[in-house]
């Protein structure tokens, strides 16, 4: 059956709308703003994040009506209709963003009104969630920090061409990397990563058991990205089915970060095709500071509990790692509903 047939006449209430501000400094060395969404009615509350990168979208927050009787699929067209940016957004990705937000707090709500949880509402069990740890590195010492807090980490990294040889043997030895991000399609931004058939055959021939997202797959690339494409994974490009359809070759490994997608219809219809295709998945996070991160773990709980999911603990994100850290598998999660 459709995911999204499963919640899409679930009754909801809505009486209010509040909306409140966190901030706090993050590992990448910038300061995380993000905007929480709080939807109320019938005694009850559903709570999503806004994940947009830039703080100033985080000022003059809308804040549309949506008070009323609903069935969820009329309230997702609902927040669809409504006017959620008072001035333009800021990146490409920020309207799915602030979409999200609102439509997993109608989500959470209408899931807390029925008193189900996303796994019952599914017809599914949530499962211990499988999580690995992002970061960026300039040298060795992050990893080491990491590994004090958690031995028994995994990692998620983003390559660059001024890794040494050096640093290569040492995540070599370790024998933790599972995800390699060449951030191959980011574009003016500060992680842009200049893609070369060198640089990338250099990262593939050191880490030959690891997933590859985002390569650029250029004139130059393609043979690299080609030979590997069974472990080739897409995250910046994947926001639905339709991008899915996109891509330059057929998928076997996409990365789902949920608020990319806006809309649950778009995110549960691309979870049915990853099903008949029988992709690998894994979840993606956006340096939440809240609710977001509950939502992102109890989708990969449901969905894809067993890859190597980049939904770690929230202080995982902290400038220094703290003496000790949650450990993988995480215990099955329920940011959804009751």
């Amino acid at each position: 059956m459709r995911r999204y047939a499963m919640v899409d006449s679930l009754p909801v209430t809505v009486d209010s709308l509040t909306l409140s501000r966190r901030e706090r400094d993050v590992s990448s060395g910038f300061t995380r703003v993000t905007t929480t969404v709080e939807l109320s009615g019938d005694g009850c509350v559903g709570r999503g994040e806004d994940v947009c990168y830039e703080a100033e979208d985080h000022a003059d927050y809308p804040r549309p009506d949506l008070t009323g009787e609903w069935e969820f699929d009329g309230l997702s067209d609902a927040i669809s209709e409504a006017d959620l940016w008072p001035s333009d957004p800021s990146q490409h990705h920020a309207p799915a963003f602030r979409q999200w937000a609102f439509e997993s707090a109608a989500l959470d709500l209408g899931l807390s009104q029925a008193e189900m949880t996303l796994a019952e509402a599914l017809d599914t069990e949530p499962e211990p969630v499988r999580f690995v740890v992002s970061t960026r590195l300039d040298g060795f010492g992050r990893i080491e920090s990491l590994l004090d807090a958690n031995p028994d980490a995994e990692f998620k990294l983003d390559p660059t061409p001024e890794w040494d040889d050096a640093l290569l043997g040492r995540l070599t030895d370790l024998d933790r990397v599972r995800v390699l991000d060449l951030k191959g399609l980011y574009e003016g931004t500060e992680v842009d990563t200049e893609p070369s058939a060198a640089f990338y055959e250099r990262i593939v021939e050191t880490f030959p058991d690891a997933i590859i997202e985002d390569p650029a797959v250029t004139g130059e690339t393609m043979d690299v990205v080609e030979r590997e494409r069974d472990r080739v994974a897409w995250d910046y490009p994947i926001t639905g089915v339709p991008s899915v359809q996109a891509l330059p070759f057929e998928p076997s490994v996409l990365n789902i970060k949920p608020s990319r997608f806006g809309t649950v219809e778009s995110l549960f219809d691309t979870l049915d095709l990853a099903d008949r295709l029988d992709l690998q998945l894994y979840g993606g996070g956006q340096f939440e500071l809240g609710v977001g991160r509950d939502h992102i773990q109890t989708l990969a709980s449901v969905a894809y509990p067993d890859g190597p999911n980049d939904v770690a603990p929230s202080a995982y994100n902290d400038p220094e790692a703290s003496r000790s850290l949650p450990r993988s598998p995480l215990d099955p999660l329920e940011g959804f509903g009751r």
